[in-house]
C-alpha cells in the first residue's frame, strides 16, 4: 500500500506522517510506504500507484482540489483525504467525492478512526475472488464485478471487462462477496453498490445504465438504507 501526503507546511507534514506511522505500527499493517511531497506538480508526476492520498488545499502552484481532480481522473479508486484549515472549500471537496475532509490541526484519534475506515475501503477495492468457468479459473477484483445474475441454471458474473459463466452457485457468491458492498436485491441478482447508477422500487440500473437488475419491492427499504450507508463510508 502506498500512502501519499502532499503538504507545503513542513511541520504539518511531519505531524501527519508521524501519526500515520504510529497507526501502521499499532495495527501491524505490512508493506506500507509513505511518500511525502511539498509540491502538487511533483505528486502528479510520480508514477507510483496511489492508494491513499492526503492533500492540503492551499499550496503554491497547484491547489489540492485540482490535484484531487487529476488523481480521480487517473484512478477513481484512489482514496483522497483532504486535510486543511480552510472550511470554505468543503463544497468543492464534496463535489470531488473525497473520502474524508479533516480540519487542521489534525486530531490524532479522529485520524485513526478515518484511517480504519480507509483501510476497510482499501480492502474492499483490492479484494479478489476466483471466477471458475468450464474453461478455467479467472481471478477478478471484486470491485470490477458489477453484478451476479442467475438465469435458469446459469450463473453469470457481469464485470466491467465482460461476462463469465460461473460454475459456482449463487450461494457461493453470497458467501464470498463483501456484504457491505454487495446486496442481494432479488433471488436472481447480487449487485455492487459501487456501480449503481440509479434505482426505483423495482429496478436497479448499474454501470452507467449498461446493466439492469431486479429489486424486490419488500427489499426496497433495506436496499436503500444499505446503499446510503455505503455512500457514507466510501
Amino acid at each position: 500500500m502506498n500512502i501519499y501526503i502532499c503538504e507545503d507546511d513542513r511541520v504539518s507534514m511531519e505531524r501527519l506522517s508521524g501519526y500515520i506511522n504510529t497507526f501502521i505500527e499499532r495495527y501491524h499493517i505490512k508493506d506500507c510506504e509513505i511518500k511525502l511531497f511539498e509540491d502538487g506538480r511533483d505528486l502528479l508526476a510520480d508514477k507510483g500507484h496511489k492508494d491513499i492520498v492526503f492533500l492540503d488545499i492551499e499550496m503554491p502552484n497547484l491547489n489540492g482540489i485540482y490535484i484531487g481532480q487529476e488523481l480521480a481522473k487517473a484512478d477513481k479508486n484512489t482514496i483522497i483525504i483532504i486535510a486543511t484549515s480552510y472550511i470554505e472549500y468543503l463544497d468543492e471537496a464534496m463535489k470531488l467525492h473525497v473520502f474524508r475532509y479533516l480540519s487542521k490541526p489534525i486530531d490524532k484519534q479522529r485520524l485513526f478512526r478515518n484511517m480504519r475506515d480507509a483501510m476497510q475501503l482499501y480492502a474492499n477495492l483490492t479484494a479478489t475472488l476466483p471466477i471458475e468457468t468450464k474453461d478455467g479459473v479467472h481471478t477478478m477484483l471484486t470491485s470490477r464485478i458489477v453484478c451476479v445474475e442467475a438465469i435458469a441454471r446459469k450463473i453469470i458474473v457481469h464485470t466491467v471487462g465482460g461476462d463469465y459463466n460461473s460454475v459456482q452457485s449463487m450461494q457461493y457468491w453470497l458467501d464470498k462477496l463483501p456484504s457491505g458492498v454487495f446486496f442481494q436485491s432479488h433471488r436472481s441478482f447480487i449487485v455492487n453498490f459501487a456501480h449503481v447508477s440509479n434505482f426505483d422500487h423495482s429496478v436497479i440500473r448499474l454501470y452507467n445504465d449498461q446493466f439492469t437488475a431486479y429489486l424486490t419491492r419488500r427489499k426496497y427499504t433495506s436496499f436503500k438504507n444499505a446503499y446510503l450507508l455505503y455512500l457514507e463510508t466510501c
